[in-house]
């Protein structure tokens, strides 16, 4: 996760390699109004993002319901995307990719044939909101070469997060009750 220029798909790509999973590329998602607006230099409202979190939500959860893993890359800027995607996906796990003002713009220099346009930076890191301590995301520092942040990825989220372990127990908790609640169930 992480604003425009970040290098959410480089190291997305990356990291899904070194993990053996799919890798989605969440701006492939946006629907071609989204895209108009951000090639315009007009910035998304939460509004304009919704159908996009949806989509991906829905990604992420086909995912974990086939017992798969997926990397995505998506900004989740705001504190409510991330909580609908967790909503989606429990134990969902995120990595921030973080970079000074100066950094993002640099890069952003250099790269061609994206629709998002720099000058649409400034809005997103108004938007965002860093990670509470209580989301326990992954914070790197964009300095990094891609590889390395990959890997700093990679081992971090190889390691059990109980608080993970935790809500997957209690989504498996919850699937199992529903599940032997509709077989108990007398028929209508």
């Amino acid at each position: 996760m992480g604003v425009s220029g970040c290098g959410k798909s480089t190291v997305g790509q990356q990291l899904a390699a070194l993990l053996g999973c799919d890798f989605l590329e969440g701006d492939s998602l946006h629907p071609p109004r989204n895209v108009a607006l951000m090639a315009a230099g007009t910035p998304l409202t939460d509004a304009d993002r919704a159908e996009w979190l949806a989509l991906i939500a829905r990604r992420l959860a086909q995912a974990l319901a086939a017992g798969q893993g997926l990397v995505v890359s998506c900004s989740a800027l705001r504190r409510a995307y991330r909580d609908q995607l967790r909503a989606a996906c429990p134990g969902l796990r995120w990595v921030l990719l973080r970079g000074s003002s100066a950094q993002l713009q640099a890069r952003l220099a250099q790269r061609s044939g994206h629709y998002m346009p720099a000058s649409l930076l400034a809005s997103q890191l108004a938007t965002l909101e860093l990670p509470g301590a209580d989301e326990q995301v992954l914070v790197l520092d964009i300095g990094e070469p891609a590889a390395a942040l990959a890997a700093a990825a990679f081992a971090q989220l190889r390691q059990p997060s109980p608080r993970i372990d935790q809500a997957l127990t209690d989504q498996t908790l919850t699937d199992q009750t529903s599940t032997d609640q509709a077989q108990t169930r007398p028929p209508a």
